[in-house]
C-alpha cells in the first residue's frame, strides 16, 4: 500500500510541477486580469468581490487568483498561489488602472470634465422613461419568446445573458435583465469600445481636423516602410503591421492589456509584414494606437480627456459610460468601456440615424456607410471598427446588419432595413446569436 501511495504522490508532484512549469509565464497575466476585473467591477458597478469571482472571473485559469479589495484606498490586489502579485487602483473619472511597481500613486492626475444635459424628453433623447408604444406590426408574443430564450432557465448556466434590449423605431419594445442586474447596471463592453474609438474619427473627419486617407501622423514611421500606412488602414485593421491576438495564451494583446504602461505604443513599435490594404488582421493594439493618434491632435492632455465625452459620449446622453485609462493616461479604446445597456444602445441608435442625434449631426451620413462597408480581405466580416453580416455570417439575419462586438458575447446590433437596434450583454461567446437575432427580426413585420 505504501508503495502505491509513494507512486501516487510522485505522480501528483510531477503533474503539479508540469502545470507550474507550463503556466508560470501566465501567472502575471492571471493576477493582472483578476486584479483589474475586481477593481473595475467593484468600484464602477458596486459588485461584491464574491459576485465578481463567481461570475466575471470564473473562466479558464483566472479562478486561480486570490483577490483582496482595499475599500478605503480604492484598490484591488491579486496573486496566484502567493506569486506575481498585481494591483489595480481606482480613480474617479478614470476607472481602474492596472499598475506596476514603478507607478507613482501620489502623482496628480487630470480627469475628464463631464456634462449632463437635463431635459424633459423620454428615452433615448432625454432622462425620462420611454413612452409606452404598441406597434401593430410587432408580434409581441414571438418577441417575448425570443428574448426569454436568450436567458438561462432556472438552475442552468449555459447562456449567461445579463441583459437584452430591443429598440424599434426609437422605442423600447423589449427589455429584460438577469437576476442581479437592472437598467442601472454598468457593464463592460470589452471590444465594443473599439466602435466608440472609431466613431471619434468620424466626428474628427466632419470637423475637418484630420484626413483619414493621409498617412498616419506617426513620427516613428516616417523613415521606413510604415510611412504610407493611413489612418484609414488602421480603422479597417488592414495596416499590414505585425500583431498577435489569441486570448488562450500569452500574446501581443494580453501583454499590452496586462503588462504595458503606455498601450498606444504596443502596435506602434511593430514592423510592417504586409503592404497596407492587403491583409486584414484584427488588432486591439491598432485601436489603442488610434487612441494615441487622437491624443496628439490636442494641445493639452485635458482636451484629449474631455473630447471623448463632449463630442460623443455625453453628447448622446451616455452618461453612465466610463472609458478607463492606462498608466500613461491614454484611454484604453480597445477594451475598457463601461455603460448601462440602455446607454450602449444609444451608440447603435446614432448609427441607425446616420450620425444625426435628435437633429444634431455628429458625423456625416457617409460615415455610417463607411464603417459598414466590408474591409478588403476581411471576407465581408469587418468594416471600419464595426463587424458586419455582409457575408451572411448569421444566415437568418439581414445582410445589412453591422454591429459592435465584445469579449464574452457583448453586442450592439444595427439593422437599418428593419429600423432595429438590439443589445445583448453577457458572459459567454458561445451563444446562438443567429437564433437570437433572427427570432427578434422575425417578430417585426416590415
Amino acid at each position: 500500500m505504501k508503495k502505491y501511495f509513494k507512486i501516487g504522490a510522485l505522480l501528483f508532484f510531477l503533474l503539479l510541477g508540469y502545470l507550474g512549469f507550463t503556466n508560470y509565464p501566465k501567472l502575471e497575466l492571471i493576477s493582472g486580469f483578476s486584479a483589474k476585473s475586481v477593481a473595475s467591477g467593484h468600484f464602477i458597478d458596486y459588485r461584491s468581490q464574491e459576485i465578481i469571482e463567481k461570475n466575471d472571473n470564473d473562466f479558464d485559469v483566472i479562478g486561480w487568483a486570490t483577490n483582496e479589495i482595499n475599500e478605503s484606498e480604492k484598490f484591488a490586489t491579486a496573486n496566484v498561489f502567493g506569486l506575481k502579485k498585481r494591483k489595480a487602483i481606482y480613480r474617479e473619472g478614470l476607472g481602474a488602472t492596472l499598475i506596476d511597481d514603478d507607478f507613482d500613486v501620489s502623482k496628480a492626475y487630470e480627469v475628464p470634465k463631464r456634462t449632463k444635459l437635463k431635459n424633459i424628453l423620454p428615452f433615448p433623447y432625454g432622462d425620462l422613461e420611454p413612452k409606452d408604444t404598441v406597434f401593430s406590426n410587432v408580434d409581441y408574443a414571438k418577441l417575448s419568446e425570443a428574448v426569454a430564450n436568450a436567458f438561462d432557465a432556472k438552475g442552468h448556466n449555459d447562456k449567461r445573458t445579463r441583459s437584452v434590449l430591443v429598440i424599434y423605431n426609437d422605442k423600447i419594445i423589449a427589455e429584460k435583465y438577469a437576476p442581479g442586474f437592472t437598467k442601472s447596471s454598468t457593464i463592460l463592453g470589452w471590444s465594443m469600445t473599439k466602435s466608440i474609438t472609431g466613431t471619434l474619427f468620424g466626428i474628427f473627419q466632419k470637423q475637418g481636423q484630420l484626413d483619414i486617407y493621409k498617412p498616419s501622423p506617426i513620427a516613428e514611421w516616417q523613415n521606413d516602410n510604415r510611412k504610407n500606412i493611413t489612418t484609414n488602414d488602421l480603422l479597417h485593421m488592414n495596416s499590414g503591421l505585425e500583431w498577435g491576438e489569441h486570448y488562450d495564451r500569452t500574446c501581443d494583446a494580453t501583454q499590452m492589456l496586462f503588462q504595458t504602461e503606455d498601450m498606444t505604443r504596443s502596435q506602434l513599435i511593430k514592423p510592417a509584414i504586409f503592404k497596407p490594404n492587403t491583409h486584414w488582421n484584427y488588432s486591439s493594439g491598432t485601436t489603442n494606437l488610434l487612441s494615441g493618434i487622437l491624443r496628439k491632435q490636442f494641445k493639452t492632455h485635458q482636451e484629449y480627456l474631455d473630447f471623448w465625452y463632449s463630442a460623443l459620449i455625453d453628447k448622446i446622453g451616455m452618461h453612465s459610460m466610463l472609458i478607463e485609462t492606462d498608466m500613461a493616461g491614454n484611454y484604453v479604446g480597445s477594451s475598457y468601456g463601461w455603460a448601462t445597456t440602455r446607454d450602449w444602445s444609444k451608440l447603435g441608435l446614432l448609427y441607425l440615424h446616420k450620425g444625426n442625434w435628435n437633429g444634431e449631426e455628429l458625423f456625416d451620413a457617409s460615415w455610417a456607410k463607411y464603417v459598414s462597408t466590408p474591409t478588403n480581405t476581411s471576407h465581408g466580416r469587418y468594416g471600419a471598427h464595426f463587424w458586419l453580416n455582409a457575408s451572411g455570417h448569421f444566415p437568418d439575419v439581414p445582410r445589412d446588419m453591422y454591429y459592435c462586438s465584445g469579449f464574452q458575447g457583448q453586442m450592439v446590433a444595427i439593422i437599418p432595413s428593419m429600423d432595429l437596434v438590439i443589445v445583448r450583454m453577457g458572459l459567454k461567446d458561445e451563444f446562438d446569436f443567429n437564433g437570437f437575432l433572427s427570432g427578434i427580426v422575425g417578430s417585426v413585420k416590415k
